[in-house]
């Protein structure tokens, strides 16, 4: 693999549309081993003798400390070297553990195999977010991180279809292991295939004719985002929203199946067409949209996905009133599609908003301040909650955790439009 700028024209555009597709199929994998065990959790729970609190832990806290904590240090890697060999190594590590994961008899096995996925999953996406901008112009990378982030929804339906099928015919084991094995192909398929690109390759030139600045110590790369008051706002609109996408995200199947009656099975026919294409249709779309809207008014990187918020929760509160499961279903795949929406604008701020040699470092810091607050303590809220309930309410108790989450949703809009407010002070995203 030789590094080098991007030549112009159709064909380099083509190869560069498939490197985000190498990517996504990439970031599917990534996001499917993540949370595998959200599909397979009631299995698990009844076989490992796991509380909802013991869940939520594993499917947030355990994964999210070190996957936060490790992600600065690897992104400021990937601003020095080789982006494609880190995400290489990356997908290898995170495939290894969560195969081992249908190896665990205990909770603190589990607890262990999922620090072994989030320890490869660090490596996963800023060094991916950094490699698309440097393969698409500013104008262009709402959409090419559209098109990553889809691996999202991907994820759910393949892990719904893939791990509920496996999990119903030879059980949840097996399952961590046919979600875990593709990713070390698709590690070789990215060696072979995507060339490493010049960073900076698709930025206008400075006002001044200066090449880019040079990467800065982590000190100061820090210092810089904090001072930002819009990535600022938009890390904590985004954390909100992961909050109650990931806690969502965690325990839907197991209410589905403990309070409503939907069967393993079903989890894998309809959860996964329903929530996958909700998600998928909100995160292409989302992104679609702010690359249009953003070309008049900056703002709308934060009022699309705050709209998309505020539509979200009569929705959620509907979905846990229903009385049956397809009715439930039906409910829930509106804020499947609108917690969606927030992703792709968040990261397409970001990289747009500091200069090249930063946006592998800025995107792990918006990642470790979304998922320190989303993934760690989403879930665990939900499964405290939950726990809390189940003397008075039975296996109804989950509905009552995940209702807990309705309060986050009023939080994050007012956040949303708070970096849309900060947005309208300083209109330019582009960096000087």
């Amino acid at each position: 693999m030789s590094t080098q700028r991007q030549p112009q024209g159709r064909k380099a555009l083509a190869y560069s549309y498939f490197v985000v597709g190498v990517l996504t199929l990439i970031y599917t994998f990534n996001f499917l081993d993540r949370k595998i065990l959200s599909i397979l959790a009631e299995p698990v729970r009844r076989d490992l003798s796991l509380s909802d609190t013991q869940i939520g832990i594993l499917s947030g806290l355990a994964f999210a400390v070190f996957y936060t904590t490790l992600g600065i240090p690897l992104a400021w890697l990937a601003d020095r070297a080789k982006r494609v060999w880190i995400i290489a190594a990356a997908c290898t590590v995170w495939s290894v553990f969560t195969a081992m994961c249908g190896m665990a008899t205990s909770f603190i096995q589990l607890a262990l195999f999922r620090v072994g996925v989030a320890t490869g999953e660090a490596g996963g996406g800023p060094p991916s977010f950094s490699i698309i901008s440097d393969y698409f112009p500013p104008e262009r990378r709402g959409t090419a991180l559209a098109i990553y982030a889809l691996g999202v929804p991907f994820g759910v339906i393949v892990g719904s279809v893939l791990g509920g099928w496996v999990a119903a015919t030879w059980g949840w084991r097996w399952a961590f292991v046919a979600v875990g094995a593709p990713g070390m192909l698709l590690a070789v398929i990215l060696l072979l295939f995507v060339r490493e690109p010049i960073r900076g390759g698709m930025d206008p030139p400075t006002a001044d004719g200066k090449p880019q600045a040079p990467p800065l110590p982590l000190k100061a790369s820090l210092g810089l985002f904090l001072r930002n008051r819009t990535l600022m706002l938009t890390a904590a609109s985004s954390a909100g929203t992961s909050f109650v996408g990931n806690g969502l995200i965690s325990f839907a199947p197991s209410y589905l199946i403990r309070a409503l009656g939907m069967e393993m099975h079903d989890i894998a026919l309809y959860y996964s067409v329903a929530t996958g294409v909700a998600g998928a249709i909100g995160t292409f779309g989302a992104g679609w949209l702010v690359d249009r809207l953003g070309k008049r008014d900056k703002r709308a990187y934060a009022l699309v996905p705050g709209v998309a918020c505020a539509v979200s929760l009569p929705f959620f509160l509907a979905f846990l009133w229903a009385p049956t499961w397809p009715l439930a279903l039906a409910f829930l795949t509106i804020p499947f599609l609108t917690n969606s929406t927030y992703l792709a604008p968040a990261l397409t701020v970001v990289q747009n908003n500091v200069p090249p040699a930063q946006r592998g470092i800025s995107s792990a810091i918006l990642m470790f301040l979304m998922t320190m607050v989303g993934l760690s303590g989403g879930p665990l809220l939900v499964g405290m909650v939950s726990d809390r309930a189940h003397a008075a309410y039975g296996d109804a108790s989950l509905g009552i955790g995940l209702l807990a989450l309705a309060p986050v949703l009023v939080v994050t809009l007012i956040a949303h439009l708070a970096a849309a407010a900060s947005m309208k002070a300083k209109p330019a995203l582009a960096p000087a």
